[in-house]
């Protein structure tokens, strides 16, 4: 868990407004959930027998009533419940939602990786198809297309149906019974409980076994292959480069079709900074009426550290006018020109705290403001203002505080008005 400070926050800002921009041309729209829900919908979206609900979740009981409660450790299973309980898709038909803010696991910190940190999340409700993954993975392209981040490899694979899941699990169970003396001490504590994990093992000394395990992709049935053709057809249309990764299966148990994964070798070795996937049976799993949906979540850290490690730049916001004032009656004119300023759109930075002349234009010019607004008494008794250009040429002038925000249009903009309301 981290601060994140105002420099490195503006920068925050910044991407997110990017990022805002982005979900919104896709027709995607804003919902926001509680951080805190009540444990058992994460138990029964994620499945009990996966790392996060068994290690990695915050989970405390409420001193009020007792109830098992848990900060988010992801966004999906809060954005289904929410459709659900308002009846989202039922009234309104498909939803296009997003969300971004912070969830919680108990997990090791790593570069990009902390226990409280933040996602981009992406939710398709009541879509069925292959297109709907295809629009999903290529969002992503043009996000990364958006930001000037490459170095970037999309990994693709198919979980096909339950019934599907059900006959390569018993196969590969029998497979992994035959090597149990090659297994380590988790994968021999998931063999019989989530054995489709144990193929994204990181472990070295089991590759040889996991490579030689039985594959999902040959117990696939006509439609399930149909939907996974179809979606590397859109994705072939939309040259988008991609690789099948039979061993990809995400660590959530709600997935089921299309899952996908954007990885980089630039984080460390987990490199994933984009997952996502199908989950049709989720809505239903939680309590709603059968509906198609697919999404996908963004980890924002390690997104910002590929952006700015690509040359990614945040604009600082500076304002156009710093007050400075000498005297009582000065003083209580700066207010009133500063919020002259702000009412007709310019941002001014009004000067607290006191200080001579000198220090206040030494702190004016260190804020990056493009004009000095200078209020002594003999502007306080005159009704006037002087500016000063801080940036540029331009010689200082003195106007009437009526003519100050005129003033201030024609130092940033020309003779023009651009940019007063």
């Amino acid at each position: 868990m981290n601060d994140i400070l105002p420099d490195e926050a503006e920068t925050w800002e910044y991407f997110e407004d990017i990022v805002r921009d982005w979900l919104q041309s896709y027709g995607y729209r804003p919902i926001r959930m509680p951080i805190v829900e009540p444990t058992p919908l994460f138990k029964r979206a994620i499945g009990e027998v996966t790392d996060i609900v068994e290690k990695e979740m915050y989970s405390f009981v409420d001193a009020l009533n007792g109830e098992q409660l848990t900060l988010r450790p992801e966004g999906t299973a809060s954005c289904v419940r929410a459709a659900i309980q308002h009846n989202l898709v039922a009234s309104g038909g498909p939803q296009r939602l997003y969300y971004y803010g912070p969830m919680f696991r108990h997990e090791r910190p790593q570069k990009g990786r902390y226990r409280q940190f933040h996602q981009i999340g992406v939710e398709a409700l009541g879509f069925a198809g292959a297109d709907t993954d295809a629009e999903l993975i290529m969002m992503c392209a043009r996000l990364w297309e958006d930001l000037g981040v490459d170095d970037v490899a999309l990994e693709i694979n198919s979980l096909g149906v339950p019934e599907e899941r059900a006959q390569h699990r018993a196969a590969l169970i029998a497979y992994l019974e035959q090597h149990q003396d090659k297994l380590d001490e988790d994968a021999r504590r998931r063999l019989h409980t989530n054995p489709l994990r144990i193929l994204d093992t990181k472990n070295p000394e089991l590759q040889a076994v996991v490579e030689a395990a039985p594959r999902l992709v040959d117990y696939l049935g006509e439609a399930s292959r149909a939907h996974f053709q179809t979606l590397q057809v859109f994705l072939k249309d939309a040259g988008i480069p991609h690789r099948i990764n039979h061993r990809l299966v995400r660590g959530l148990d709600y997935y089921n079709h299309t899952v996908f994964e954007w990885v980089t070798t630039r984080l460390g070795a987990q490199g994933t900074i984009c997952a996502g996937g199908r989950y049709d049976g989720l809505v239903e799993q939680l309590g709603g009426k059968p509906q198609p949906a697919a999404g996908f979540a963004i980890g924002i850290e390690r997104l910002l550290l590929l952006w700015q490690a690509g040359g990614g730049v945040a604009e600082r916001p500076v304002a156009d006018a710093y007050v400075v004032h000498m005297g009582e009656a000065a003083g209580r004119l700066a207010f009133r020109a500063a919020e002259a300023l702000r009412e007709h759109g310019f941002a001014a930075i009004l000067h607290c705290g006191g200080g001579s002349f000198k220090s206040q234009m030494k702190k004016a010019d260190g804020s990056g403001a493009s004009v000095a607004v200078v209020i002594g008494e003999d502007e306080a008794k005159a009704g006037e203002v002087g500016l000063k250009p801080l940036r540029g040429p331009g010689a200082q002038q003195r106007v009437a505080l009526a003519a100050l925000t005129e003033a201030m249009a024609g130092l940033l903009y020309g003779d023009d008005d651009e940019g007063v309301e």
